[in-house]
């Protein structure tokens, strides 16, 4: 009966403290004063926006070596890791095959050149020759007429003096015969003649013709061994593998005695300056322009930033692809930022100038609410952001003047009253 007693009064004493604690609660809360807060004035200001964006490092060039040489490697000069220089020798192949080859080559070459001067010595005697045969039978001809003239000039002389009875039938008959044989020979001389001129239109001049032809056969022929040795050459030059950058080997595939085949033996990359290549998706490559400036940091290089500029803004690859790629050159010549390093990019924008408000006023993370104060009421009011820097948001649907709460991650409600500070 006494514990039932104590139970009891315990029991009342806890719930009559409860129903005290409930007044008291109810009572403050009707008594609370309403949140303070700190508005600002939207006014004209300008700010300079900036995107912030992730990537990975790339080198400014990737060059792949290889060879189409048939020779085995005699030396290779660097490893990897090793920084070359432009024009410097990566390795060389045999070249003692080579070597015969253009020695032969050459000879060859020397023959052509040989054969090439007789023949325009032929043909400037040819060319010479006929022209003396042209002349010489023009003599000829010139000659022949001459004595067929005479010829005839006797035989009438000596018709008028037979028919004077002065000289005998028998002497005119040997001036006949002599004109005949004049004839003969004048017609000799003109075929002599022809032939002649022939040989010397077919021979040509030293511009056209046969004696022309044969040397430009003779050049061409020379021409050929000559290319024929050059080739060769080469050929052997390829031997010098060489470095056609200022970079790194980040790859070596080749050691001495091996053939080249068809396989890459060297990967260089130029990395004194490299590309930062971020991604972006969207309206965040709204307002990137080439040549903007960009803060490049990395957790791989600790409390560093690097300075860069944008040199491409790449649209995607494919019509289903939706990424971007913004290129940005950072110059590297201490070799701090290696390729395959993660990045980020802060590029700064156009400065827009406009209505703002303090970044930190929006009440949701699309920033298209801000909460304004009016005699000593909240109100949460729409708006459009245009662009932002680390300080103030330009926006749209505000008017000039318009109190806005600084901080909207103080939960207020639309209509609730609030104390201004």
């Amino acid at each position: 009966m006494l514990c039932k007693r104590l139970l009891f009064s315990l029991s009342l004493a806890v719930g009559l403290a409860a129903l005290a604690g409930c007044a008291r609660g109810q009572q403050d809360t009707a008594g609370a004063p309403p949140p303070a807060v700190h508005p600002v004035t939207v006014v004209t200001r300008t700010v300079h926006p900036a995107r912030s964006l992730s990537g990975v490092v790339a080198p400014l060039q990737n060059v792949i070596i290889t060879s189409d040489l048939t020779e085995p490697a005699a030396a290779v000069a660097v490893n990897e890791g090793d920084r070359v220089s432009r024009g410097q020798t990566l390795a060389r192949l045999s070249t003692a095959d080579l070597d015969a080859n253009l020695a032969a080559a050459e000879r060859n070459a020397a023959v052509a050149r040989a054969h090439l001067d007789q023949t325009r010595y032929q043909a400037t005697y040819a060319l010479q020759s006929g022209s003396d045969q042209v002349r010489s039978a023009q003599a000829v001809v010139q000659q022949a007429q001459a004595n067929l003239q005479l010829a005839e000039a006797n035989l009438s002389r000596d018709e008028q003096l037979l028919s004077q009875g002065y000289v005998a039938v028998q002497t005119v008959d040997q001036q006949r015969n002599q004109v005949q044989v004049s004839e003969q020979q004048l017609a000799a001389a003109r075929a002599a003649l022809a032939e002649a001129e022939q040989n010397a239109q077919a021979n040509g001049t030293p511009d056209r013709g046969l004696q022309q032809a044969n040397i430009a056969q003779a050049a061409a022929s020379y021409d050929a061994a000559r290319a024929q040795a050059a080739s060769i050459a080469a050929q052997i030059a390829k031997a010098d593998i060489v470095s056609p950058i200022d970079g790194v080997v980040v790859n070596r595939n080749i050691n001495p005695g091996e053939y080249p085949g068809t396989r890459q033996i060297f990967t260089l990359q130029q990395i004194a300056s490299v590309y930062a290549s971020l991604n972006a998706y969207g309206d965040q490559v709204s307002g990137i322009q080439q040549g903007a400036s960009v803060a490049v940091t990395t957790p791989a290089v600790a409390r560093r930033t690097f300075r860069g500029t944008v040199v491409a803004v790449l649209s995607p690859t494919t019509p289903a692809s939706s990424g971007f790629t913004v290129k940005v050159e950072v110059p590297n010549h201490d070799d701090a930022l290696r390729p395959g390093m993660p990045v980020s990019g802060n590029v700064r924008q156009p400065a827009i100038t406009g209505l703002a408000v303090p970044v930190t006023a929006f009440l949701d993370d699309a920033h298209q609410t801000i909460m304004s104060v009016a005699d000593g009421v909240a109100h949460v009011v729409h708006v459009n952001e245009l662009a932002e820097d680390s300080q103030y948001a330009i926006v749209s649907g505000v008017p000039p003047g318009l109190q806005v709460v600084s901080d909207g991650s103080q939960g207020l409600a639309d209509g609730q009253k609030v104390a201004v500070r």
